[in-house]
């Protein structure tokens, strides 16, 4: 990889190149990763590598493999005579960073021309807590006074007054309500008007001590206080001591998470316009998390560049879904990686080197080659590909995408967590940040992940553990790096080690990671609620200046329970898929989703559709969320304590 900078951004090249500056003939830059891997194994005990409490001894961890993999990449890329366009990562100027994450987070209102326009991020802002207030109050000080240097035309406020505007001096919120709290609150059950409704709350009020209903353990996760929070309260406090050290792969903490009894929300669960809401929330608690801990956050921004338009390798995944798209309405993983893994794993997992092993690079350029002319046509032979060729043109298939699978803008980001102080802070940061990941991205590498374990689930026989398997793949994943370095074998070394550990973590916690925590799915609940009392009280106002329609059919568009024919503790439930008719059911307090589906399967006549089991859910619609698909285990009467406003259907899972 080479580096240098410009007038405007940092060139990004990634090892291409035939006869390019520094290589031997054949394509290999003669013995660099040899004398590079030496020089590192006589690096002394004391070199100065502030690598932080979250990696483990180097001596503990060997890099043989990650070496290997590098030599092996730069000898395929030697045999590719084809230039790759290099890749423009723009720096901004002064503010535009700060400008840019204000626009991803959804608050552009606050400022610029629409800044007098700005009621719906007051409603948004309300939701906050204490620490994601702190990191949104950060970027618009900064904005405003890059705007005041440059004199830009605009109404420009003053952070202090945005901040004013949803606290007077007791405390409330913009709507004249108490502040919220992000924990679940299990004893409350008013809403901020002081009627009866859901019992959840937001916390942004000084929180110095976590609840003693939270999870204590070491290894469980909290989901119900957010990250940042609980990072800054355990570095105002002398106590809790997070889990360090270990290099093995039974050395890795068991992270859980506790149940809950409102169910367990998973990514593909929400409604896209719920997911958008997530985003803009998981920015912002990435943020204030890397505040607290005293990491740099910066989003990359890479310039558009030209890329080819068609084929396999090479190709943008979001270009290259919509070919496979035509071809098999609704993938959501490209058909050549999926075809690469199922290939794989026809022959055996059991191979010894499986991904270790490279195939040859003569025949797997060939192979690519091919592919790009057959594979859509169908005239392709697979017969003709041995299993470790096929685990290379996987990892070229990866490599060869024209932006990270991680993304250009969250790379650095990624690479960043093994500079985070605890493993549990790590795995906080990478949960966010796959949530931040594009559809695309995150589906692939989701397919990518689970293989991965897969293939270290036959380690006895194929020799791959999770160790091995982690310092293969980083230089994959994370072959677009050295973004600003200035000591590249510092920088290499340093890196080697960091994303081999933030690739074991992905593996290992790959269920974890596609989990959206509670206190943000609690967010989302509340701006829903918070929007449709905006919404609600903008019509009100506009039927009273007609003064046409009458009171109560507005009133109705929103019924509480008492309002409906339902009794009070039961839910109406609708499978218009496997029955005519809906089903009155009476909440228990052991009473769960998955009950409810196996009680309209369970019906011996009126059935719709004929379905298995694991096809069809149960979904919570409307209410204080925009749609939700439920897992087995959700308690019902919690949920609709939670929920009564929502709707109940039962259907299959949308693809």
């Amino acid at each position: 990889m080479s580096w240098r900078s410009g007038s405007r951004g940092v060139v990004l090249t990634a090892y291409h190149p035939s006869g390019g500056a520094g290589d031997a003939p054949g394509g290999r830059r003669s013995g660099q990763y040899t004398m590079n891997h030496d020089h590192f194994k006589k690096i002394p005990d004391g070199a100065s590598f502030d690598r932080s409490g979250s990696q483990d001894s180097l001596d503990e961890l060997s890099m043989d493999d990650y070496w290997k993999e590098l030599e092996n990449i730069h000898e395929t890329r030697g045999n590719n005579h084809e230039e790759r366009v290099a890749l423009v990562v723009k720096e901004p100027d002064e503010g535009e960073l700060e400008e840019e994450w204000l626009k991803e987070a959804g608050l552009s209102n606050l400022f610029g021309d629409s800044s007098g326009d700005s009621l719906e991020s007051m409603v948004f802002l309300s939701t906050l807590t204490r620490t994601q207030k702190a990191a949104v109050e950060k970027r618009v000080e900064t904005v405003t006074q890059t705007m005041r240097k440059k004199n830009k035309q605009h109404q420009i406020p003053d952070v202090r007054d945005i901040f004013r505007l949803q606290n007077d001096s007791k405390g409330k919120v913009c709507d004249g309500s108490e502040p919220s709290t992000v924990r679940t609150s299990e004893n409350k059950n008013e809403t901020h008007d002081g009627t009866k409704g859901p019992k959840f709350s937001l916390e942004t009020d000084e929180q110095k001590n976590l609840p003693e209903d939270m999870p204590s353990s070491d290894t469980d996760i909290n989901l119900e206080i957010s990250f940042s929070e609980q990072a800054a309260n355990l570095k105002d406090s002398s106590v809790g001591k997070m889990y360090k050290g270990g290099g093995g792969d039974t050395l890795l903490p068991n992270f859980r998470l506790p149940k809950d009894k409102t169910g367990t929300t998973k990514i593909g669960d929400l409604a896209p316009q719920d997911m958008k809401k997530v985003y803009s929330l998981a920015l912002i608690e990435l943020t204030a998390l890397y505040d607290i801990l005293g990491t740099e956050f910066k989003q990359q921004k890479a310039v558009k560049i030209k890329t080819k338009d068609s084929g396999l390798f090479g190709v943008p995944l979001s270009l290259l879904l919509e070919q496979d798209q035509k071809r098999v309405p609704g993938t959501k993983i490209p058909l050549i990686f999926q075809k690469l893994i199922a290939q794989i794993e026809e022959t055996t997992l059991e191979t010894e080197g499986l991904l270790r092993i490279p195939g040859v690079a003569t025949r797997v350029k060939g192979l690519c080659q091919e592919l790009e002319a057959k594979f859509y046509e169908g005239t392709f032979n697979w017969e003709n590909v041995k299993q470790h060729d096929a685990a290379s043109l996987l990892k070229l298939f990866i490599r060869e995408l024209p932006q990270p699978l991680l993304t250009v803008e969250y790379l650095k980001a990624f690479q960043d967590v093994q500079n985070l102080p605890t493993k549990k802070q790590q795995l906080q940061a990478l949960n966010l940040l796959v949530l931040l990941l594009p559809e695309a991205n995150r589906d692939t590498l989701k397919v990518l992940l689970e293989f991965l374990q897969r293939v270290i689930d036959h380690r006895d026989k194929n020799k791959m553990t999770l160790k091995n398997v982690a310092m293969v793949m980083a230089p994959n994943l994370f072959t677009f790096h050295g973004f600003g370095s200035k000591t590249i074998e510092q920088s290499e070394f340093v890196m080697a080690a960091g994303t081999a550990n933030v690739m074991r973590f992905m593996i290992q916690y790959q269920k974890l990671l596609w989990t959206i925590p509670k206190f943000i799915v609690n967010q989302v609940r509340k701006q829903t609620e918070s929007q449709k009392k905006e919404k609600k009280d903008k019509a009100m106002k506009k039927l009273l200046k007609k003064m046409a329609y009458d009171r109560e059919k507005h009133e109705k568009q929103e019924k509480t329970p008492n309002d409906t024919d339902v009794p009070q503790g039961v839910i109406r439930v609708q499978a218009p898929h496997l029955s005519k008719v809906s089903m009155a059911i009476q909440l228990t307090e052991e009473l769960k989703a998955g009950d409810i589906v196996a009680r309209f399967l369970s019906q011996k006549s009126g059935n719709v559709q004929t379905f298995k089991r694991e096809e069809v859910f149960l979904y919570e619609i409307g209410g204080n969320i925009g749609e939700r698909c439920l897992d087995d285990d959700t308690y019902m009467k919690d949920l609709y304590q939670l929920n009564p406003n929502a709707e109940w259907v039962i259907k299959p899972r949308q693809s």
